[in-house]
């Protein structure tokens, strides 16, 4: 099995990870999203989120845009990274599954939170 989250406004991708509304939890198995459900993004801290949906046993994240920090984690974690998605969040794991979603690399570098993005 196979767990991807999608940092999400309600159902769709959003920009900022960090400031997410909500990640949508998909698992999948043989290439098929069996369950889904959704979890409010319990706050932005540097270096929590990625910890957080370790826990969770996540193994690939889906987003719009990063920041540097965050994508160290998580791939520290052995969790894949997927930045450049838009679009509705079930759509988008969808196409992660069946590899028609690739990441850009999108590395945030420039917000309001500069310091966390790691520049």
């Amino acid at each position: 099995m196979i767990k991807i989250a999608v940092a999400s406004e309600g159902k769709m991708v959003t920009e900022h990870f960090g400031h997410c509304e909500n990640f949508n939890i998909f698992d999948a198995e043989n290439g098929k999203i069996i369950k889904s459900i959704s979890v409010p993004n319990p706050g932005h801290k540097p270096g929590f989120l990625p910890n957080f949906l370790n826990d969770m046993g996540v193994n690939v994240i889906i987003s719009g845009d990063m920041g540097s920090g965050a994508v160290e984690i998580f791939n520290e974690k052995g969790i894949e990274v997927i930045t450049g998605a838009s679009g509705d969040a079930e759509a988008a794991a969808n196409n992660y599954l069946s590899g028609s979603l690739k990441s850009t690399g999108s590395v945030c570098h420039e917000h309001q939170h500069h310091d966390e993005c790691g520049k």
